[in-house]
């Protein structure tokens, strides 16, 4: 047992041993904290101990509860690999339409390149026969978007999170995601947006959807982008992406740094934030 995982396991003994004490019962025991190859190993390998409906969405999505003998930690799947010419919903019809499984995959990746932490890791994996995205289950959460609104609060920092709010709009401008709705934006406990559930986005439009709602830009998130290229991009999404729809996030990319820089010419460095 390595150093890491033998701390844990003291921890969690000994947090025991006093409850047993004091007549107190244990809670759940987080997993410990696990660098990005250990997590993404977990997810490819742990072995699916048990299954029930995520409960929420429309592309069968399942969360299940995966254990390597050591850890234990949920995950949620998703299988949806659809593509029809014509989709019909209405004012939300669409040309070309896919929802798929990789988009998943491909929303984390790209995340990660620019150096945008709040999307949580995706990988590809077969499960009962089909390929499927395996997506870590994020821990202490609050509530959804729609129940933030309902109870009608902004947390401790209304500055923090219209800062997040903007961070959220930039990186689906650039995914072009077609279904953020207030299920897939969660809020944890510190107040951090994590955005989930990436299915219907990457659609191959090469122009920003809502240019007047992006006001501000991180500055991490900004470089991030700026310093992307073609090859960058293609190692990091493997094929998760197709070139075609890795050529239209460049493009999406390029308006989006040209528009900051417009707006940071014009307004002045104040345009900017930091995290």
């Amino acid at each position: 047992m390595n150093a890491a995982r033998r701390t844990f396991v003291t921890g969690i003994l000994t947090f025991v041993s006093v409850a047993a004490l004091t007549g107190q019962s244990a809670p759940p025991a987080a997993a410990p904290a696990l660098t990005p190859a250990q997590m993404e190993a977990f997810l490819l390998n742990a072995k699916i101990i048990s299954s029930r409906d995520a409960g929420k969405g429309v592309t069968g999505t399942t969360r299940v509860t995966l254990s390597d003998g050591q850890i234990t930690h949920d995950a949620q799947i998703q299988s949806v690999d659809i593509f029809k010419s014509v989709f019909e919903a209405g004012a939300a019809s669409e040309i070309n339409f896919r929802d798929s499984y990789r988009y998943n995959i491909a929303a984390y990746r790209v995340a990660r390149l620019i150096g945008f932490n709040s999307v949580p890791m995706s990988v590809e994996r077969d499960v009962n026969g089909k390929k499927s995205a395996v997506t870590w289950w994020i821990d202490d959460v609050m509530m959804d978007e729609g129940q933030r609104v309902k109870k009608k609060t902004v947390g401790p920092s209304p500055q923090r999170f219209a800062e997040q709010l903007q961070i959220m709009k930039i990186f689906d401008e650039l995914i072009l995601n077609k279904d953020r709705n207030s299920g897939n934006l969660l809020w944890t406990k510190d107040w951090t947006m994590w955005l989930i559930d990436h299915t219907r986005s990457f659609r191959l439009v090469r122009e920003l959807q809502r240019p007047n709602e992006l006001v501000r830009c991180d500055r991490t998130l900004l470089e991030g982008m700026r310093r992307m290229t073609p090859d960058s991009l293609a190692k990091a999404v493997g094929d998760s992406l197709t070139a075609q729809e890795q050529e239209a996030l460049l493009a999406r990319r390029d308006l989006l740094v040209q528009h900051f820089d417009a707006r940071v010419a014009k307004l002045g460095e104040n345009v900017l934030f930091t995290r």
